[in-house]
């Protein structure tokens, strides 16, 4: 049985140069990073006469785009290079590395020209902070995206009609699967209370996978003066930009709000089900989601992954997730919220063979 492969294309305006790529989602192994790599067609009676070059991008944006000239929104390029495709430099067979190149080069002839970039170690994944439906311009995100253009050098400005751009992924799968149990636990003390409050909080394991319900399992003993109610379970998203403003946002991105109480001398142990899921979240404004591409779904971001060695503040977003408890110790004194959080991880599965080499 064959298997299909999907080819994205776009198309300059003046239809001078044209981007063909077999796939969208490069991944970060961790130890290593896809390469990027496609074919560029020319068509040499538009050049006139002009170069054509491909570039590789990451930038970070933090504000609306029509912001910039304001100074108030901020842009800064992660990773930049640009590479000469036409006239040759290389010869083509060494900017050959897939199968997929040489399919494309063959069937597209000699107007055809192969291209690859490799990412560097320490670049962030693709990720964006959610608008709110009547935001307008451009969404706060890291975003990657390949270029291809025709000018006389690569260092003048670029007509539109002779540019193609194509947005792409830099996406992560989660770790291999740790045998380690997630767990917290903390005792609270209370005035005019001899003995104290002791909350325990539990999951089956440390990284879930997009879709998953997150299993939740709460132990509460309550030997102090206090009555406990209101108990509530949430995970919550953690997103820091640490590039240019040190902005915090933590929302609650899966909830589920109880009567549950524990009388004084009394204890609980209760398995709580959550479902982080965009589908929930849909048009809240700061939530993270994964980059999209232009008329395709997402879902929310992943947890980032820092590598060793590497700045956290070139990542320009972190993304977490942990479990917060939540309850209401009420007394004869009045009342306080106790809570206990724990950290956990949202990733996506390493998929199947055949699935990562579409």
């Amino acid at each position: 049985m064959s298997t299909k492969h999907v080819i994205f294309k776009k198309v300059s305006r003046d239809k001078s140069v044209a981007v063909y790529m077999g796939k969208r989602d490069f991944v970060d192994h961790c130890d290593f990073v896809d390469p990027v790599d496609g074919v560029i067609l020319i068509d040499p009676q538009q050049l006139k006469g002009r170069k054509v070059y491909v570039m590789l991008s990451c930038t970070f944006r933090y504000g609306r785009q029509d912001m910039d000239v304001m100074g108030v929104a901020f842009r800064r390029d992660l990773f930049v290079v640009t590479r000469q495709v036409y006239p040759e430099l290389q010869d083509k067979e060494k900017l050959t590395h897939t199968k997929v190149q040489q399919k494309l080069l063959r069937k597209l002839g000699d107007n055809a020209f192969p291209f690859f970039f490799e990412f560097p170690d320490n670049l962030p994944c693709s990720v964006a902070l959610q608008p709110a439906p009547n935001d307008v311009g451009k969404k706060c995100a890291v975003e990657f995206e390949v270029k291809a253009f025709c000018s006389e050098n690569q260092d003048e400005k670029v007509d539109k009609q002779s540019s193609v751009r194509l947005t792409i992924r830099k996406i992560q799968f989660g770790p291999d699967v740790s045998k380690v149990v997630p767990e917290a636990e903390t005792t609270f003390e209370f005035l005019m209370s001899e003995k104290p409050l002791h909350i325990k909080m539990s999951l089956p394991k440390e990284t879930f996978y997009h879709g998953e319900p997150v299993p939740v399992n709460v132990e509460i003993t309550n030997s102090s003066s206090r009555n406990i109610k209101d108990i509530n379970v949430s995970v919550e998203q953690v997103t820091n930009v640490v590039l240019y403003s040190n902005d915090k946002y933590v929302k609650s991105v899966a909830k589920e709000e109880t009567d549950d109480s524990v009388p004084s001398g009394t204890s609980l142990k209760k398995d709580y089900t959550l479902y982080p899921l965009l589908s929930y979240n849909k048009d809240r404004r700061g939530i993270a989601l994964d980059g999209r591409l232009k008329h395709e779904d997402t879902n929310l971001a992943s947890s980032t992954i820092v590598k060793d060695e590497v700045l956290r503040e070139v990542q320009g977003m972190l993304v977490s997730y942990k479990v917060v408890v939540r309850m209401i110790a009420s007394g004869t004194i009045g009342s306080s919220e106790v809570s206990l959080e724990l950290p956990f991880k949202l990733m996506h599965p390493i998929p199947e063979l055949g699935e990562l080499f579409y």
